[in-house]
């Protein structure tokens, strides 16, 4: 406060101040972090596409498969932590990084070239921009990626400064990352790959529905006829036709009727909790067990 005093009194040091070039903004260090549990056949490919960061983290919940390992071959720090949700495990991710700011993605996800430029060149300015930066993910689905449909452009906030934001909240399910600022949009692609089969990929929706309607129960909302009926076919109906799902053919089509029938299965379950349904199977007794019957 003295020296500031000083300069501003006197009219040559003022002067002085005034032409004065500010310091650029340097290069800003990233980190890149994934949670991953059994995703040997994936976490390879994922590491890859961040090779541009400073750091890569990834937070294991116990595989089995080798993860772990191929992780720590392609370059990235491993932590293995039991898996509570996926908001805490990735906030657990985000709070294990050298760097304030970091880039956040699953093991299904890649960086495309695009969008690896993009970051480079928000990482040369220091990211002054912004607070946190948002982008397109594409999703293939049934053999080839979707570019219209609830499915893209589907954009997600994954780059951030971690004073300012991470992911908050109390839902483990759908989960996003919030910032106290200004977000801005980068060019190119995230590359998502959401499942390795058509059945693994209808039992995690099902899964998902289930997460989601106990989560919407306990915060109290309820399942009502209207929804039942009304919420699946406004999902088809906004994903084929009103966002053009259409356009990419029998693919398009298939995935609004899985999302929409993801609609169905999270109001039907929200529904029997309500009525004090099981939605798992109940523990069973060991001996006298007539389930069989």
């Amino acid at each position: 406060m003295t020296a500031d005093r000083h300069a501003i009194a006197t009219p040559a040091a003022a002067s002085t101040a005034a032409v004065t070039p500010v310091a650029a903004v340097g290069r800003a260090p990233l980190s890149a972090c994934i949670i991953a549990f059994n995703e040997a056949d994936r976490i390879g490919d994922c590491v890859a596409s961040l090779s541009f960061c400073d750091e890569i983290v990834v937070i294991d919940s116990g595989s089995t498969d080798g993860t772990r390992e191929v992780a720590q071959r392609a370059g990235a720090r491993v932590l293995v932590r039991p898996f509570d949700g996926f908001r805490s495990q990735k906030q657990f991710a985000v709070d294990q990084c050298a760097h304030d700011w970091v880039l956040s993605l699953d093991a299904d996800e890649r960086v495309d070239a695009r969008l690896r430029a993009s970051i480079e060149a928000e990482r040369e300015g220091g990211f002054v921009r912004a607070a946190g930066y948002r982008f397109a993910r594409m999703s293939e689905y049934y053999g080839r990626f979707l570019r219209h449909g609830t499915a893209y452009p589907d954009r997600v906030l994954r780059l951030f400064d971690r004073r300012r934001g991470g992911w908050r909240g109390d839902r483990e399910i759908h989960e996003a990352v919030s910032v106290d600022g200004p977000v801005a949009l980068l060019a190119g692609d995230l590359l998502h790959h959401p499942y390795r089969s058509f059945l693994q990929l209808l039992d995690k929706k099902q899964r998902y529905a289930r997460m989601m309607a106990e989560h919407d129960f306990a915060r109290g909302k309820r399942a009502t006829l209207g929804k039942l009926v009304l919420a699946p076919a406004w999902r088809f109906f906004r994903g084929f036709v009103l966002k053009a799902g259409f356009l990419d053919g029998w693919p398009g089509l298939v995935e609004s009727f899985v999302s929409a029938n993801y609609v169905r299965q999270k109001t039907i379950m929200l529904w029997l909790l309500q009525n004090g349904q099981p939605l798992v199977d109940p523990p069973r007794t060991g001996q006298g067990d007539d389930s069989s019957l």
